[in-house]
């Protein structure tokens, strides 16, 4: 296969292909994806016998991955839907925190949701009161999405329990309980600039355009629906028991996740609570709590509503999964390992190199867990030589996972597809605004290296 600087080029080339030919020419964004997979796996030059089955792996290993949690998830929210349980939560929302902190209020929720559940599960959750939120409050979509969002990634990508922060804890031998206080702070750091200050920004910019956003036909739909069972003033359910649907996959997955920590491994309790806290298991026991819930609320039949939640979920499965089959395209090619090579090779600081390596193989390769934990293993004896925290290096190494995420990411695709937003505008929200995000934390693990010495732990 092709090795060295060609493959920079060609997968900026490749790159520039797909986007091209989805924003430019409008070809379908599955086809477009399926297409550059194969080509760049040609351009490569890798064996005819392996690109087949290398574009059907990143296929179904994604929607394999995410399948039942997003058709679990949209039943979820589209019973809460249907009950008024969005409307509820928004206008809680609101009262509670004011229009203006509501983008940084759901943003907040994001960032203790997504330190037990993945990242998945969040955008499916989340991206179900978006809409409504934004509707009630007049504030871009773009700020609700930025501050949700970001804020997912950077639990995703920082704070144990998640794989990739517990990946980088094992390689660099790091006292757990003492990373998880220092990434959890620097974390908020980030997902202020990233997701709370770039939102504002985002808002801003599209008051200052007058822009107006133009609804398909379901979120014309969705919204006629709201207006009209609120202006007929219908019985909905309250905030209260919207919210416990909401919390009831959570919950059991939080245990689930944490009972790792503190149990023996192998042991029946553990096993018990690890398969009770999966996210397939916890989904679909959320769905069936709120068919009870919110039975008394809905007038549709059942089965009617799961039949229209599961027709929602073709399209975006099958775009999801076309990504993570260019990105497991990409990260065959063995780009990430080349730039990682590169630019260990230079005179930089052991902190800001932690972060650009961690950042460029994410952007060659499109997994935060793979980027963190190769960087991790890669640079773990250059820490040990160096002066300088091997916390705060994590923690750098960490951050450099969250952002840049690029069309080869299937997340790209699920948060785009969710929240009803372009490309362009993915790219501005969730690309960029996760990028901001790790500059400050960064930002906040080189202050903090500053009093290394005086701080606890980390030295």
């Amino acid at each position: 296969m092709v090795t060295g600087p060609l493959l920079v080029v060609i997968f900026v080339v490749a790159l520039a292909f797909l986007l091209i030919s989805i924003v430019k020419f409008r070809l379908n964004a599955f086809v477009s994806l399926i297409f550059t997979s194969f080509l760049t796996a040609l351009l490569v030059q890798m064996p005819l016998s392996e690109i087949t089955d290398t574009v059907a792996a990143g296929f179904t290993g994604t929607v394999g991955g995410i399948g039942m949690v997003t058709a679990f998830g949209v039943m979820l929210g589209m019973l809460l839907f249907e009950s008024g349980g969005i409307s509820a939560i928004a206008n809680a929302m609101i009262d509670k925190f004011g229009e203006k902190n509501s983008p940084a209020a759901l943003g907040i929720a994001a960032y203790i949701a997504g330190i037990p559940v993945f990242g998945d599960v969040v955008t499916v959750l989340f991206s179900t009161m978006v809409r409504a939120l934004s509707r009630k409050t007049g504030i871009s979509r773009l700020s609700f999405v930025s501050c949700y969002a970001v804020a997912a990634s950077i639990t995703a990508a920082c704070v144990i329990p998640t794989a990739g922060p517990l990946a980088v804890c094992e390689n660099m031998q790091l006292n757990i309980g003492v990373f998880f206080v220092y990434s959890t702070l620097a974390g908020l750091v980030g997902f202020l600039f990233g997701g709370i200050l770039w939102g504002k920004y985002m808002d801003r910019q599209e008051k200052k355009s007058g822009f107006v956003r133009e609804l398909d036909e379901a979120e014309l739909m969705e919204q006629a629906a709201m207006e009209e069972g609120e202006a007929e003033g219908k019985a909905t359910i309250s905030a209260l028991k919207a919210l416990s649907i909401l919390l009831v996959p959570i919950v059991m997955i939080v245990v689930g996740s944490f009972s790792a920590l503190f149990l023996p491994k192998g042991s029946t309790a553990l096993n018990i609570l690890s398969f009770i806290g999966g996210k397939n298991f916890a989904m679909m026991t959320g769905v069936l709590f709120a068919m009870f819930i919110t039975r008394p609320y809905i007038e549709r039949g059942m089965d009617e509503i799961m039949s229209h939640a599961l027709d929602q979920i073709g399209l975006v499965l099958m775009i999801t999964g076309a990504g993570g089959a260019f990105g497991k395209v990409i990260q065959a090619t063995g780009i990430g390992d080349y730039m990682a090579n590169v630019f260990q090779s230079l005179s930089i600081p052991v902190l800001i190199l932690g972060f650009v390596l961690a950042q460029l193989i994410r952007l060659a390769q499109g997994s935060t867990t793979v980027a963190i934990t190769t960087t991790s293993s890669i640079l773990y004896p250059t820490v040990i030589a160096a002066s300088v925290s091997p916390i705060l290096a994590a923690i750098a190494i960490c951050a450099g996972g969250v952002g840049l995420s690029l069309p080869n990411d299937s997340g790209f695709w699920s948060i785009g597809r969710f929240n009803k937003i372009s490309i362009p505008e993915t790219f501005r929200c969730w690309t960029l605004g996760g990028f901001i995000g790790g500059l400050g934390i960064l930002a906040c693990v080189l202050v903090l290296s500053l009093f290394q010495n005086i701080l606890p732990g980390l030295m």
